[in-house]
């Protein structure tokens, strides 16, 4: 994984299993590895355009609902395993209900 570290807001780390769903290509862009308030880490079998634009859907455990959110790809590179590829968007959408629901669910423990 890339060295730098630019993250404006501190990031929550999850479990396994969390899809991001492209809402376009109506199929998975990568599997959460952390999230803020204004970017996550996806793993995924796809590459993603350098600098582009995604729709995704992520559906939030113990938080009773999912957020939609438009995403720009900020940097991207192999991972260890073949096939694989890390992933580091910023937010740069999200409607009201959408960012307190993640608001509250970045909160918990």
């Amino acid at each position: 994984m890339s060295t730098r570290d630019q993250r404006r807001a501190p990031r929550k780390p999850v479990d396994a299993g969390i899809v991001a769903i492209d809402m376009i290509a109506e199929q998975p862009l990568g599997n959460l590895c952390n999230v803020s308030a204004s970017g996550l880490l996806l793993i995924g079998s796809r590459e993603p355009r350098s600098e582009g634009i995604y729709q995704v859907r992520i559906a939030l455990p113990h938080a009773g609902g999912h957020v939609e959110l438009g995403l720009q790809e900020q940097w991207h590179e192999p991972a260890a395993s073949p096939g694989q590829f890390w992933a580091g968007y910023r937010i740069i959408a999200v409607g009201n209900s959408h960012s307190e629901l993640l608001g509250r669910w970045l909160k918990q423990a």
